[in-house]
């Protein structure tokens, strides 16, 4: 699990991360996000909410991790939510996260 906090710190600092409920949202529905990514503690609203958006744009969703981790990995505050945008990095943080993927395939 550390690779994938790893990869999304190497992700932000290419630029290719976008964080924040309402830009992440905008990123699924422009189709910009390859993969989300929701911390599981996360309020059952939220998660609800993104599993809903990604189903229907087709955009893999992953829920892992604790909202401090995924600030922590891009130098940040508490996230708990953020999008991959870049389609090298979403693979790359796919596979090393494995069945916990779902939704959309990373095309």
């Amino acid at each position: 699990m550390s690779k994938a906090l790893s990869y999304l710190g190497l992700a932000m600092r290419a630029g290719k991360i976008v964080t924040g409920d309402e830009a992440v949202l905008k990123a699924v529905r422009s189709s910009e996000a390859r993969l989300v990514v929701l911390a599981g503690d996360a309020s059952d609203n939220t998660q609800k909410k993104f599993r809903d958006k990604c189903g229907t744009y087709d955009i893999p969703l992953v829920i892992a991790f604790h909202r401090d981790e995924l600030g922590a990995s891009i130098g940040k505050d508490q996230r708990v939510v953020l999008a991959v945008t870049d389609k090298g990095f979403a693979e790359m943080i796919s596979r090393v996260l494995g069945d916990t993927v779902g939704g959309g395939v990373i095309d």
